[in-house]
């Protein structure tokens, strides 16, 4: 097999979770790229049909669809799930990108913004991950690769919430791997380090929350949404296929240094 078949994704197709923006966005742009037709996921309507359009206009060549589903509900997931895989065939790869931060003490947090983001961030890739699996597994092949977060080892005050549900997506992607991996299934996670988002520009323009992000990392940087597009792509490709259950970082080295 030669390079470009190794990370090929053509003939494929692809599920990215919370992809009208942000990392999800450019995730779907770069699977893309490397061939895959892309289903997009976010929680309103006309957002959905908005990123389609930019992503098709961007990669006209890929068969670029969307569904609007609310990931957080079974019946609903389950549903879109069918619904996707029954319009335009089997889901090879799923991405679950979809995630929220609320930030606090701990001390001040209330339990329903705590449950908020456990719901997002933790019990929404069950969910999902079990509805796109239980199809994987009939045909003996599919890539799952979960979306985590340096948090996953690393925390900070204020966002307990968000490094609770992390530290436990990296888990869920063992015990998917656990459960999975013999009926021909990988499942992986990448874990982005500071990222530049719309999410984290009000970090980024706090002048002392950036200079400790740029000195704390010896990259010296923050990431970019781009960053990722690589180690998704091998991870999705054929590549990776003996890579599995493992967490990914692209963090420019912070969670190497002390």
């Amino acid at each position: 097999m030669t390079r470009n078949q190794l990370f090929s994704l053509h003939g494929r197709t692809a599920l990215i979770t919370g992809s009208t923006r942000g990392i999800g966005a450019a995730l779907a742009e770069g699977l893309a790229r490397a061939g895959a037709d892309i289903v997009l996921n976010g929680t309103t309507e006309t957002g959905v049909a908005d990123a389609v359009i930019r992503l098709s206009a961007s990669v006209p060549d890929v068969r670029v669809s969307g569904r609007a589903f609310d990931i957080t509900d079974d019946a609903a997931v389950e549903a879109a799930i069918a619904a996707t895989e029954a319009e335009h065939g089997p889901i090879d790869i799923l991405v679950n990108n979809a995630g929220i931060q609320h930030r606090v003490p701990m001390v001040d947090l209330d339990v329903a913004d705590w449950d908020r983001v456990v719901t997002v961030n933790l019990t929404a890739p069950f969910l999902v991950g079990r509805a796109v699996a239980k199809r994987m597994l009939t045909r003996g092949a599919g890539k799952i690769i979960n979306i985590c977060s340096i948090q996953a080892d690393l925390a900070r005050p204020s966002i307990a919430p968000y490094t609770a549900t992390k530290g436990g997506l990296r888990n869920l992607t063992r015990a998917m791997t656990a459960e999975w991996a013999k009926h021909g299934l990988q499942i992986n996670g990448i874990a982005p380090g500071y990222i530049r988002t719309e999410m984290t520009q009000a970090l980024i323009d706090d002048p002392a929350f950036n200079s400790w992000v740029v000195g704390r990392t010896p990259a010296e940087r923050w990431g970019e949404v781009e960053d990722l597009i690589g180690p998704a792509v091998w991870l999705a490709s054929d590549a990776s296929a003996y890579v599995n259950g493992q967490l990914v970082f692209v963090d420019g080295g912070m969670s190497v240094v002390v």
